[in-house]
């Protein structure tokens, strides 16, 4: 089955597959009523950088978790380059902790490795938790029918600009592709010192919304095979338009071809860039570091070739119970404390992500301000996941659609060549046994 994007009932909330987990590790038992954890430490490995003020997060939900359950904490933050590797060695020499924070494209392979403990069970013993959890989240921590990550926090990327240039113009927010070119047409030829449009050629998530906003896929599956689309006549014309942003336009520059998202948000913050795609969590971190941009970026959904919404990749973490931890109900305690309540939107607040639960997005699908909104209406309508299977790590880990962009950005293949070598490619990953 081949689902991009998934829809909440209650909320109408849309929020990325990622990579599903998968079967591993023993059957916990039901339970929604206290833990005595007197005299036990539970060990917490947690990303480092998603929230920069974090350790006085990590102090108020020890004090809670302690107050709650007697129980202490030792939280490890982990470098985000690192921590694959160290959740594979730790899990080969059953080092593992008692929970840790998931990326959605880790959560198949670390379960199919038999490291993570089913939690349905926990969940459904909690009044409504089920039915709470935002739906493309809670499927990004499900294989085979159980869950395995319990959704914790949700990020999407959407069209990131300079307000005070686009005023100077007489602009507006882009609604269409044409919309995108006009603008940065007209910033290029008054702002030549800026970049109206980058493209970063290392940035494999702002390649997947040109992709679909032509009508394209990434890959499909079908009867348990996988196919990537890539080179499909509408995932072409995607990929052309994004890379003649570049090469046709002039929006970009030589240098951008080796760029990251981070190398691309460090130009933006130099006021070297009037338009991006970049994560919801970007606009407030930039002016929190760059306080002369407050007042001057404005955020607007990533619009379709002909108008309406692209969809965009939205990213996030799960928290996950490792199957080796001797204390599982104190485990999806701590779990459960993290990602629902007053904490769940806590590290929302902090961080600029969208919580894993419906019911604490309420706020942010009512706001109204502008570096809030156009986010949620993106999330809301426009979420979209990656190949949801194990194998696409291997495609990432390979940069098969980073190098398809680089080809062309350096002009060694035009886009129908370089589209066909990424897609067999990935095909290939994909289906690997």
């Amino acid at each position: 089955m081949h689902k991009r994007i998934l829809s909440v009932a209650a909320l109408g909330v849309v929020a990325t597959l990622g990579l599903a987990a998968c079967s591993g590790g023993s059957t916990p038992a039901a339970t929604s009523g206290p833990v005595d954890g007197k005299g036990k430490t539970l060990n917490v490995w947690i990303m480092k950088g998603t929230n920069p003020d974090s350790s006085a997060f990590y102090d108020a939900v020890s004090a809670e978790f302690k107050k709650e359950t007697g129980a202490e904490v030792k939280f490890e933050e982990v470098q985000w380059a690192d921590a694959h590797d160290r959740f594979v060695t730790s899990i080969a020499g059953g080092t593992t902790p008692d929970v840790a924070e998931t990326g959605t494209t880790w959560t198949a392979e670390f379960a199919d490795a038999g490291a993570l403990l089913p939690i349905d069970k926990y969940v459904d013993a909690e009044k409504g938790l089920s039915k709470d959890l935002v739906e493309g989240l809670k499927v990004a921590g499900t294989y085979d029918k159980e869950l395995y990550g319990m959704p914790w926090y949700a990020g999407v990327r959407s069209i990131v600009y300079r307000t005070d240039v686009f005023d100077e113009l007489g602009l507006k927010a882009p609604t269409s592709w044409d919309d995108i070119v006009a603008a940065g047409e007209k910033i290029k030829a008054a702002h030549p010192e800026m970049m109206a449009f980058p493209v970063p050629g290392d940035a494999e998530f702002l390649v997947y919304p040109w992709v679909w906003g032509a009508g394209g896929e990434v890959a499909t599956e079908k009867s348990g095979k996988w196919a990537s689309q890539l080179d499909s006549k509408k995932s072409q014309e995607g990929i052309q338009f994004y890379t003649d942003l570049a090469l046709k336009h002039g929006f970009s520059s030589a240098g951008a071809t080796t760029w990251k998202e981070t190398d691309l948000r460090d130009a933006f913050s130099q006021g070297n860039v009037a338009m991006m795609l970049s994560g919801s969590w970007t606009p407030k971190s930039l002016i929190e570091k760059n306080p002369e941009l407050k007042g001057k970026i404005g955020a607007a959904v990533i619009p379709g070739k002909d108008g309406g919404i692209a969809p965009s990749v939205l990213g996030g973490s799960h928290l996950s119970i490792f199957n080796n931890t001797k204390n599982p109900d104190l485990a999806w305690a701590f779990t459960k404390l993290m990602t629902t309540g007053k904490f769940a939107t806590q590290w929302a607040d902090e961080t600029g992500y969208f919580p894993g639960v419906q019911s604490a997005m309420t706020e942010a699908l009512k706001s109204t301000d502008p570096l809030v909104a156009p986010f949620a209406k993106q999330m809301v309508e426009g979420g979209a996941s990656v190949p949801v299977t194990p194998n696409f790590g291997a495609v990432q880990a390979k940069k098969t659609t980073n190098s398809m962009i680089q080809a062309i950005l350096s002009g060694q293949k035009d886009v129908s060549t370089a589209s066909k070598d990424a897609a067999s490619e990935m095909t290939d990953l994909l289906n690997k046994k």
